[in-house]
């Protein structure tokens, strides 16, 4: 929990706060038997009046995400949040004690009364009414959103492969997407790094990684499923844009267009080798590794 690291993504616009945490078996994000280290990802996107922060952090991070954020922008800066799952601790944490301390303009969410799912900080214990001033802007399904007064435009999709409800953001001045939980499978033996892949850099990752990665997680229901029109969205949304960067929620960050597409194809491999007219659905024992 002590490491934290700022990666630049492009300087004056989009940064990753990365925080370390081991995988010994307990992190349901990774599968029970990986080892090694990796990071929780939130993203700071930056322009000169306005600043998003994508997804909050785990709650023990809180005073190194505040410092991280304080690094680069003031106080006073309108900071909105936009937590990509509401379901999950590390997505929305954080917001309380951020909305106390920051200038926080708005949170992003696609329920008006997201307020009431985040009093996870000392405030709400000791009745302060911060999450009842937070005001929530409800985004639909699909949508553009501009970023500060020169309309930086922010694409806003629900993921097309989820086990909760989940959104992926797509930053055309950064050709960024942003994926929460997906593409989360690269980590590391050290606990330094390095956090991201990039082009040309050795890259173990194979077919027989990332399938074993899906079905050890929260991916686990894939097998025997009409997994065809979870491969559409996912082709719509990489054919519509040029993506330069994949920034998951967990994990290394995977910048460059090879690297990209080469693990958009190691993905869409798995899904169609677990498509149901060629896979079988079955009972999965909680303790089976696949």
């Amino acid at each position: 929990m002590a490491r934290s690291h700022t990666l630049t993504l492009a300087d004056g616009k989009l940064y990753a706060l990365q925080n370390t945490f081991e995988l010994d078996g307990r992190v349901s994000s990774y599968p029970a038997k990986a080892r090694g280290y990796s990071v929780s990802n939130c993203y700071l996107l930056t322009e000169p009046d306005a600043a998003w922060l994508i997804d909050t952090g785990f709650g023990g991070h809180e005073p190194a995400l505040r410092a991280q954020i304080e690094s680069l922008i003031s106080r006073d800066r309108p900071l909105s949040l936009f937590p990509l799952r509401l379901n999950e601790f590390m997505s929305i944490q954080n917001i309380e004690p951020f909305a106390a301390y920051f200038n926080v303009k708005e949170c992003f969410t696609a329920n008006p009364d997201a307020a009431l799912w985040f009093d996870f900080g000392a405030g709400s214990d000791n009745g302060r009414d911060t999450l009842h001033k937070l005001k929530i802007t409800t985004i639909r399904r699909e949508e553009t959103v501009p970023l500060g007064a020169r309309g930086r435009a922010i694409d806003v999709y629900q993921s097309p492969i989820r086990l909760i409800a989940t959104r992926w953001i797509y930053d055309r001045a950064t050709k960024t997407l942003f994926t929460s939980d997906m593409f989360t499978h690269v980590w590391r033996d050290r606990p330094d790094g390095p956090w991201v892949l990039g082009d040309g850099e050795v890259d173990a990752t194979d077919f027989d990684h990332v399938r074993s990665f899906l079905l050890n997680t929260r991916y686990w229901w894939l097998e025997g499923v009409d997994t065809a029109k979870l491969r559409q969205g996912i082709d719509k949304i990489f054919d519509r844009h040029e993506i330069e960067t994949l920034a998951p929620g967990y994990g290394c960050v995977l910048r460059g267009r090879k690297t990209v597409e080469r693990h958009y194809r190691l993905l869409d491999d798995v899904l169609r080798s677990l498509d149901k007219s060629v896979a079988r659905s079955r009972y999965v024992d909680r303790d089976e590794e696949r």
